[in-house]
């Protein structure tokens, strides 16, 4: 928890790759100003090890949770309480993002 807290309040000087320190210096990019983006910085990425896939990817991340809390907020859909999220954070440490499969009925 503390490598995320480092990440979050400044991702150049947390305890992370040198790669990883890319790529969040690419994603605060695409997030303030994604119309500066250039070739150099997709090759930057490259250079310390990230594919495209990667990279792709880190966009997609990035342009949904953009998406998504802008339509949260302005729909003004609020915050869940404490007791949900950690039971949330419990279920996706155990199972991930996919759904148990159905049991069959019989």
């Amino acid at each position: 928890m503390k490598k995320v807290e480092a990440v979050l309040e400044n991702h150049h000087t947390a305890p992370i790759s040198e790669a990883e320190k890319a790529l969040f210096t690419y994603i605060e990019k695409v997030n303030l100003a994604p119309a500066r983006i250039r070739q150099e910085d997709v090759d930057a990425l490259k250079a310390v090890g990230w594919s495209d896939e990667a990279i792709y990817d880190a966009v997609n991340v990035c342009a949904l949770f953009n998406f998504y809390n802008r339509w949260i907020d302005a729909n003004g859909v609020g915050h869940h309480s404490a007791e949900i999220y950690a039971r949330n954070g419990v279920r996706l440490a155990q199972s991930g993002y996919v759904d148990a499969p159905a049991a069959k009925p019989g």
